[in-house]
């Protein structure tokens, strides 16, 4: 007995070992800007050579461009993340821009990898995240208000106006994700078998091909 526990203790031990030492570790250069050529995949990005690294590469135009409001959604996310930000490597952030129409919508959807904070700047929006426990966190905002969205949970956004609402957002990953809870019921590849469905949702099959094919793709 004393011996099988003298063996549990030691694997326990080893196990918060291997785990301490694989958490992510402290930056070790002042920046390591990501190597749009590098064919190394790593779980982030391989570093750029730093004798080439520029000002311009922690310089970044995207938001210039005005976002565009007229699809079914109403609303334009313009989300900056490592993909089109090379300097954001390792940094551990993303921001994002909410440009929303008349009482535009940001669907229900969730950051598998990210916290996120929203800036209300203009306008009015109506906000919400669910808890594991299923309990609504919503909130009217306005000009100058913050909200938070705690990482994994779906949350949403609506504009309650009859005009254009803009919102900032950040998030704490240089690769937050997304998953659009309607989308992954509804538009995966193949799709999930409508029993499923069915049941999870309590509707006939006939709901569950009009629900499929009304799911917005913008």
């Amino acid at each position: 007995m004393a011996l099988a526990s003298n063996a549990f203790g030691f694997l326990l031990s080893c196990m918060v070992a291997i785990f301490g030492v694989l958490g992510d570790p402290d930056p070790l250069q002042d920046f390591c800007v990501k190597d749009p050529n590098s064919k190394v995949f790593v779980n982030g990005a391989s570093c750029k050579d730093p004798t080439r690294v520029t000002v311009d590469d922690f310089t970044s135009t995207v938001l210039r461009q005005a976002p565009v409001t007229n699809n079914t959604l109403r609303i334009q996310v313009d989300l900056v993340d490592i993909r089109m930000f090379p300097g954001l490597n390792t940094q551990g952030l993303s921001i994002a821009r909410l440009a929303f129409g008349p009482f535009g919508v940001n669907p229900p959807h969730s950051h598998p990898r990210a916290s996120e904070i929203i800036w209300l700047l203009q306008g009015r929006l109506y906000v919400g995240f669910v808890s594991t426990s299923n309990r609504l966190f919503a909130k009217v905002l306005y000009p100058g208000d913050l909200f938070i969205f705690p990482r994994g949970l779906v949350h949403f956004q609506r504009n309650l106006n009859n005009s254009s609402t803009v919102a900032v957002a950040a998030l704490g990953s240089q690769n937050p994700g997304r998953t659009d809870m309607a989308r992954a019921l509804f538009q995966t590849t193949p799709n999930i078998m409508n029993e499923v469905l069915e049941t999870a949702l309590q509707v006939d099959e006939n709901e569950i091909n009009k629900l499929r094919s009304g799911v917005s793709r913008t």
